[in-house]
C-alpha cells in the first residue's frame, strides 16, 4: 500500500479548535467500524472525551479519517493513550505504529516517567514499539451510572460533618 499521501495531525490544544478540526461523525464510524470497545459511543461523549485530552492525533487519506488516537497526561509523571484505531482496510501498513509513536512524541508526553495503556488482543503490537506487559498495577473502579451518584455537594457536607 502507497502511504505518502496519508496525513497525521496532531490536532490543536486548544478545545474550543479542536471540536472543529474532528470530524465526530467519521471518528464514530471509524470506531464501528475497526474498535469493537468503542461500538456505541456517541458523539456528545466522544467531545467531551477528547476535549479532556491533552494529545489528540487524527490519521487522513485525503477527507477520509483512517487513524485516531488520544492521550491524557499531566506532562511529567503519568500519561495513558486512549482509544488507537486505524481502518482495517489500511492495517498491516504501519500507520497503527506510526500513530502510537505520534501520540508519544507530544510535548505532554515525550517526557512522562510512565505511559500507560489497556488493550485486549493487541499486547504483542504494543510490544514491539516497546510496551511491557504488565499485570501488577492495572486495576478498576467501575463507576456506578450518573442517575445513582450522590450529588457533590451532599458528599462534602457528608465529609465535613464527619470530620
Amino acid at each position: 500500500m502507497d502511504c505518502r499521501h496519508i496525513q497525521f495531525v496532531n490536532e490543536v490544544s486548544s478545545q474550543e479548535n479542536r471540536s472543529s478540526q474532528i470530524d465526530y461523525h467519521q471518528l464514530q464510524g471509524l470506531f464501528r467500524l475497526g474498535a469493537f470497545w468503542a461500538q456505541d459511543r456517541k458523539i456528545e461523549d466522544l467531545q467531551i472525551a477528547i476535549a479532556n485530552s491533552q494529545a489528540v492525533v487524527t490519521v487522513w487519506d485525503n477527507q477520509k479519517l483512517i487513524g485516531f488516537a488520544r492521550a491524557t497526561s499531566d506532562g511529567i509523571y503519568r500519561a495513558t493513550i486512549w482509544d488507537v484505531v486505524i481502518h482495517p482496510e489500511y492495517r498491516g501498513a504501519g500507520l497503527g505504529r506510526k500513530l502510537v509513536e505520534t501520540v508519544l512524541i507530544h510535548p505532554l508526553m515525550n517526557r512522562v516517567e510512565r505511559v500507560y495503556l489497556m488493550t485486549t488482543y493487541q499486547q504483542s503490537f504494543y510490544e514491539r514499539i516497546g510496551f511491557e506487559h504488565n499485570s501488577t498495577t492495572t486495576m478498576v473502579l467501575y463507576n456506578q451510572p450518573l442517575a445513582t451518584r450522590m450529588p457533590v455537594m451532599a458528599l462534602q457536607s457528608q465529609q465535613l460533618s464527619e470530620a
